[in-house]
């Protein structure tokens, strides 16, 4: 065949035990560069090298990275394709990053999200996928475990010793993870379990067509541990006629 003998690797492998008789098994996979004759087809699909990566995410079970001829791909997102506008995302909590919210609208039902923050000092650059084409990648973006493992990588990179900013710091993830880049809390309720840490509560009223409410638990330490966000009640209007009343104001019977 054309590839004969394949160029040197070296392979790692870890394996830990895990609950619930599950096993993790880790491969690390190292690859001299490819002879020429050996590469060809795979460059018709594959793009140039790059040095820029993506940041792992504590707890990813796969993670995507792809470079492919005029684009990249990363977790689904096709950033160089379609008309890609971007807004900066305000976040006095969280003041040692950068906060870009990246939007992609190519019509009704077909939308792409994510969000993008960058250290201003020594860290990554960490990515939050919201939405591919109206639909969310994994399960919904303000809940699922990888948004909150890569919102606490963020704040870990603050390095900061200050008490938590709580209600500025839920607000900042709701911004990070959610549909509207400025959320408008109302409502904002703060408790403080005797354990540690807080429970924070409010109604994002950015989208008015359908306000949302966000709760979220974070520990002592100002770690998200859960997060939801479900859909507000909403107040209806109804009209009330007054009873009628004779001269002296009292109702009639």
């Amino acid at each position: 065949t054309q590839w004969r003998q394949i160029e040197p690797m070296m392979v790692g492998v870890q394996r830990t035990a895990m609950p619930e008789k599950r096993e993790r098994v880790v491969l690390d996979i190292v690859m001299t560069p490819l002879n020429k004759q050996h590469y060809d087809k795979i460059s018709q699909w594959a793009g140039p090298p790059n040095t820029t990566r993506l940041a792992p995410i504590a707890g990813d079970a796969i993670a995507m990275d792809m470079i492919f001829p005029g684009s990249r791909r990363f977790a689904g997102l096709e950033f160089n394709q379609g008309k890609w506008s971007y807004q900066q995302i305000i976040c006095p909590a969280l003041p040692n990053h950068l906060y870009l919210r990246f939007t992609c609208n190519d019509g009704a039902g077909d939308v792409s999200l994510f969000s993008a923050s960058i250290s201003r000092g020594e860290g990554r650059v960490h990515i939050i996928p919201i939405q591919r084409r109206g639909y969310s990648l994994f399960s919904p973006a303000p809940i699922n475990a990888l948004t909150i493992a890569a919102f606490n990588h963020i704040r870990a990179e603050e390095h900061s010793d200050s008490a938590p900013v709580w209600l500025g710091t839920g607000l900042c993830y709701a911004a990070l993870a959610g549909n509207a880049e400025f959320p408008a809390a109302m409502q904002a309720v703060l408790e403080i379990p005797s354990r540690g840490g807080a429970i924070i509560r409010f109604t994002d009223m950015a989208v008015a067509r359908q306000p949302m409410e966000w709760t979220m638990t974070f520990d002592g330490k100002g770690k998200l541990l859960k997060a939801t966000h479900l859909p507000a009640p909403l107040v209806r209007e109804k009209e009330i006629h007054p009873a009628p009343v004779d001269e002296q104001g009292r109702p009639r019977q």
